[in-house]
């Protein structure tokens, strides 16, 4: 006992803050908030099987602990970088054994799930598909692609998602008053840029805060009326970043975001690259700027190449797929191509158009020659009849109306002489005669 005390009064700030409770954990409220399945299901200890998905630091073990707490059933944890289908077995036997004399089912809590190999995975899955266990895991990963398809069918998976900054800041200054479990006894005080930075440097890893502070706290001296003040240079230096001129809330976050997509549309790509990496070093949302370089691909590349939209697409499923800091090589990637390829705005000027006649102006309708003729009575109504099927033509194609009366004639779309977009021009110059 005395030893168990010993190692929780020296392990790191993190894990000396975790709450006992659901009560006290801070963020997930979509997920853990009162009266969410999740806090249901824990608080009437009826916990089916679960995956806790989401990015380091979000409270995917906090919560594991919490469950520990509450429930009555035995609980039991592995590690998967460490543990093998040995360690199941055991756990799986006296699981059995626990159940059989004494009624008491088993929650196994295994973090970093996704590390199992399929041979451990498969010792697993019978036993929790027969109710022997109830799975617990914790994965950084996409369980949907990192985890046996038959465990996440019998699981029910919560996306943790990263905690605001105002979540951290609570966390901060919680660490900072509790002397008991925190850093109160030291009387240490934070100036607010100084919050505000490990807050929004932290990208919603309370871990990550909780050790910065904890190292500020302890490295830095006090000053002459015995307090330590951590400022905004203390922070950086504890953060291992710089502080930016950087307002993700004010007019330098506009600024900036334009300077990135006027840069990509002028074919600056080193400019772009600059802007880039300006906003993920100050904790930009990287799913806001895949959105922009998307937005694009589309208004500004267009037609010229539309393998653009393709990259970028790509590029943007694969950050949400593997994230920060790793994603921002996806996200280089797109910033360059999209930078360098041709430019044309002729699809973004033609749907401008079309959507403003939409909106102004009235037509009688769909030509009757293009009207569905498929339900019963429509064909005596007109629907269909001589309509052309562009196929039945040479070069699968014969002049016929499409847009209502009002509008015919009309040319929305007029492609540009730039990149793959010249070969349309031509195509449709054919066509339209």
């Amino acid at each position: 006992m005395q030893r168990e005390k010993t190692l929780k009064r020296e392990s790191p700030l993190a894990s000396r803050m975790r709450p006992d409770n659901l009560e006290d954990f801070l963020g997930q409220e979509d997920i853990v908030g009162k009266g969410t399945l999740l806090y249901r299901a824990i608080v009437a200890d009826k916990l089916p099987c679960i995956i806790l998905y989401g990015p380091p630091g979000t409270g995917k073990t906090t919560l594991a602990k919490i469950i520990a707490n509450t429930t009555k059933s035995n609980f039991t944890q592995l590690n998967a970088t460490t543990s093998g289908v040995k360690d199941i077995k055991e756990t799986v036997t006296e699981a059995k054994t626990r159940l059989g004399t004494s009624g008491k089912r088993t929650i196994l809590f295994i973090d970093e799930i996704h590390r199992f190999n399929k041979a451990q995975q498969d010792a697993l899955l019978p036993h929790v598909e027969d109710g022997t266990l109830i799975l617990v895991g914790a994965t950084t990963e996409n369980p949907y692609f990192e985890v046996n398809k038959a465990l996440v069918s019998r699981s029910v998976i919560f996306k943790l998602t990263p905690l605001s900054a105002e979540n951290i800041k609570e966390l901060i200054l919680k660490a900072l008053s509790d002397g008991e479990k925190g850093l109160g006894l030291y009387g240490a005080e934070i100036e607010p840029n100084a919050l505000e930075f490990i807050a929004d440097m932290a990208n919603g890893d309370a871990r990550g805060a909780l050790n910065a502070i904890e190292l500020a706290v302890l490295t830095t001296p006090p000053q002459d009326d015995g307090k330590i003040k951590i400022d905004l240079q203390t922070a950086q230096q504890c953060m291992q970043k710089r502080a930016l001129n950087y307002d993700k809330n004010g007019d330098n976050h506009y600024d900036t975001i334009s300077a990135f997509i006027k840069s990509m549309r002028g074919s600056d790509p080193d400019a772009a690259l600059y802007y880039l990496a300006k906003m993920v070093h100050a904790g930009e949302d990287p799913k806001f700027i895949s959105r922009r370089i998307v937005i694009c691909a589309s208004e500004d590349v267009g037609n010229a190449d539309p393998h653009a939209l393709m990259v970028a697409i790509a590029a943007a499923r694969a950050v949400e797929y593997i994230g920060l800091p790793e994603g921002i090589l996806n996200l280089a990637q797109a910033v360059t191509y999209v930078a360098c390829a041709p430019k044309s705005n002729a699809s973004t000027v033609a749907i401008s158009k079309a959507m403003d006649d939409v909106q102004k102006k009235s037509v009688s309708g769909v030509p009757l020659h293009l009207r569905d003729s498929h339900y019963p009575g429509a064909a005596q109504f007109g629907h269909g009849t001589d309509y052309k099927y562009a196929h039945d033509y040479p070069g699968n194609y014969v002049k016929q109306q499409y847009l209502p009366d009002e509008l015919a004639g009309t040319i929305y779309y007029e492609p540009s002489e730039n990149g793959v977009e010249k070969k349309i021009k031509e195509a449709l110059a054919r066509i339209r005669g």
